[in-house]
C-alpha cells in the first residue's frame, strides 16, 4: 500500500512537473517596449481588417502554442536617422540640409500591425527607409523656397516637411516624435554674402559700441586719475607742510646758537657806538681847545698889533688870516679825514655784525641799527668840526673886520689887478702925454677903479647877519666880483 501511494505521489508530481515545463513553453510575456506577433491560427484584432491571420500583444502575456503557433518581437524603441540632403532652393541655388529624424512605432495596433508588415524582419532598415521618404519630401519642399525663407523660418520647413511625410509615415506604422534642421550649407557662399551687410553693420554697431565703450572707459580712467593726481596732490600739500614745520622747529632750533651770539655781537656794536659817541665830544673839546681859543688869541692879536702900525699890520692879518685859514682847512681835513675812518671802521664792524646775524631779521636789524646811528655820530662829528672852523672864523670876522677884509683883499689882489689891467685890453693904439708923469697917472686910475672892490667888500661886511652869516646877497667874499672898468677911450694926439 505505501508503495503504491509512493508511485501515486511520483506520478502526481512528474505531472506537476510536466505541466509547469509545458506551460513555460508556451507562456510569452511582452516587455513594455516591444510588441509579440503571433501568428499560426486565425485572429481578430479590434481596430485590423478581417483575416489579417495574426494577433499582437503589447504589455501582458500570453499563451503560445508551441509547433502552432509562431511569436515574434517587434521594437517599440526610439530610432533615429540622419538627414543629409542636396537640395535646390527656388532661386536655383544648391544648398545641403543637415538634421535628424526621431521616430518609433506607432503605439496602436494599427500602426504595429503596418510596421510589422513591412519591417518585423527588416528592423534594421528602418532608418534608411524613413531617410528616403523625408530627403524626397525634404528635396520638394525645399525647390519651392528661396534661401532667405529658410534661413528666416526654420520652423516652416520643419512643419511642412513634417506634414508631407506625415501620411507615408502613418502607413509604415511610424509616428515622428522630432525632426530638426542642424545646418543649412552653402557651397556657393550665398548665405555669407546675404549675411555680409548684416554682418558688417553688426560689425560696424560692434565697433561703435567698442569705441563708445572704450571711451567712457577712457573718461573713467582719466577722472580716476584725476581723482588719484588730487589725492596725491593734497598728500603732497600735507606732507610739505609737515615738512615744514618740521624745518622751521630745526631751524629755530639751528639758529639758537647764532641768536645769542648776535645778541652778545649786538651789544658789543652798542658799546663801541657809546665809544665813538664819546670819542666826538673828546675830539669836539679838543678842536675848541686847540682851534677856537688859539684863533681867539691871534684875532685879538692882529687886532692890537693893527691899532699900532696899520700898514705892518695888515700884512701881518693877511699872513697870519692865510696861515688861520690854512691850518683850519688842515685841521678840519684831519678832522674830516679822522671822522671818515672812524665812521668807516664802525660800518665796517657794523657789515660784519650784520653778516653774522644775516640768518635772523631781528638781528639784521639791530645791526643796520647799530649802523646807522654810528653813521649819524660820525656824520654829526664832521658837521661839528666844520661848524667850529665856521663859527672861529665868524668870531675873528666879529672882533676884527679890517683884518678879515684884508686878508680876503690880500687874497683877492692878484684878480683886482688883473681886473684894472683889462681896461688895457682893448686899445689899440695909446698917446702918453707927460711922459713918465702920465704913464704913472694912468696906472694909478687903472689900480683905483679895481681897488673899489675894498669899499665893496666893507659893504658886504656890514650886510652880515649876527651870526656871521652873510645876508642874502648874491656873492660872498670868495665870490667878489669887481666892477668890470668902462673901456677907456684913449684920444690920439695929433700934435
Amino acid at each position: 500500500m505505501p508503495m503504491v501511494i509512493g508511485v501515486v505521489a511520483g506520478a502526481v508530481v512528474l505531472a506537476l512537473v510536466f505541466i509547469v515545463v509545458v506551460f513555460k513553453l508556451m507562456w510569452r510575456v511582452a516587455e513594455p517596449n516591444e510588441a509579440l506577433i503571433i501568428s499560426g491560427s486565425k485572429h481578430r484584432t479590434e481596430g485590423l481588417e478581417e483575416g489579417m491571420g495574426f494577433r499582437i500583444v503589447t504589455g501582458r502575456g500570453t499563451l503560445v502554442v508551441p509547433g502552432v503557433q509562431a511569436v515574434r518581437k517587434l521594437s517599440l524603441d526610439l530610432n533615429e536617422t540622419e538627414l543629409h540632403v542636396d537640395c535646390v532652393t527656388h532661386q536655383g541655388i544648391p544648398l545641403k540640409v543637415r538634421g535628424v529624424v526621431i521616430f518609433k512605432v506607432g503605439d496602436d495596433f494599427v500602426s504595429i500591425a503596418n510596421a510589422a508588415r513591412r519591417f518585423l524582419d527588416q528592423q534594421r532598415l528602418m532608418s534608411e527607409r524613413v531617410h528616403n521618404v523625408f530627403a524626397g519630401h525634404l528635396r520638394s519642399i525645399v525647390g519651392g523656397l528661396t534661401v532667405e525663407d529658410m534661413i528666416r523660418d526654420r520652423e516652416k520647413l520643419t512643419g511642412q516637411t513634417r506634414a508631407a511625410c506625415g501620411t507615408e509615415m502613418e502607413k509604415l506604422g511610424l509616428i515622428v516624435d522630432s525632426l530638426q534642421i542642424h545646418e543649412i550649407e552653402d557651397p556657393t557662399g550665398y548665405i555669407q554674402n546675404l549675411a555680409a551687410p548684416h554682418a558688417a553693420a553688426v560689425q560696424r554697431d560692434a565697433r561703435i559700441a567698442q569705441a563708445e565703450a572704450n571711451r567712457l572707459a577712457t573718461e573713467a580712467e582719466q577722472q580716476s586719475f584725476a581723482r588719484m593726481a588730487e589725492a596725491t596732490r593734497d598728500s603732497e600739500i600735507l606732507q610739505a607742510g609737515y615738512q615744514a614745520e618740521r624745518d622751521k622747529a630745526a631751524a629755530k632750533a639751528r639758529q639758537a646758537g647764532p641768536l645769542a651770539d648776535a645778541g652778545a655781537r649786538q651789544e658789543v656794536v652798542v658799546q663801541e657806538t657809546r665809544v665813538a659817541e664819546l670819542e666826538a665830544h673828546r675830539r669836539e673839546q679838543q678842536l675848541q681847545a686847540d682851534v677856537r681859543k688859539p684863533a681867539d688869541a691871534r684875532a685879538y692879536e692882529k687886532r692890537t698889533l693893527a691899532e699900532a702900525e696899520r700898514d705892518a699890520r695888515i700884512s701881518a692879518a693877511q699872513a697870519k688870516a692865510k696861515e688861520t685859514e690854512l691850518a683850519a682847512a688842515a685841521e678840519a681835513t684831519r678832522v674830516k679825514t679822522a671822522a671818515g675812518a672812524e665812521a668807516e671802521s664802525t660800518k665796517t664792524r657794523g657789515a660784519a655784525a650784520a653778516q653774522a646775524t644775516r640768518a635772523t631779521g631781528e638781528a639784521e636789524a639791530a645791526a643796520a641799527q647799530a649802523k646807522g646811528l654810528a653813521d649819524a655820530e660820525a656824520t654829526r662829528a664832521k658837521g661839528l668840526a666844520e661848524a667850529e672852523a665856521i663859527k672861529a672864523r665868524a668870531a675873528a670876522l666879529a672882533e676884527n673886520q679890517e683884518a678879515v677884509v684884508a686878508q680876503q683883499l690880500a687874497e683877492k689882489w692878484p684878480e683886482i689887478v688883473r681886473a684894472g689891467a683889462s681896461a688895457f685890453g682893448n686899445v689899440d693904439n695909446m698917446v702918453l702925454l707927460n711922459g713918465a708923469d702920465g704913464m704913472g697917472e694912468m696906472f694909478a686910475k687903472a689900480l683905483t677903479m679895481g681897488g673899489t672892490g675894498l669899499g665893496l667888500a666893507r659893504q658886504l661886511l656890514s650886510s652880515m647877519n649876527p651870526n656871521g652869516a652873510p645876508a642874502n646877497t648874491g656873492a660872498g667874499l670868495n665870490g667878489f666880483v669887481p666892477p668890470r672898468p668902462e673901456k677907456v677911450a684913449v684920444e690920439k694926439d695929433e700934435g
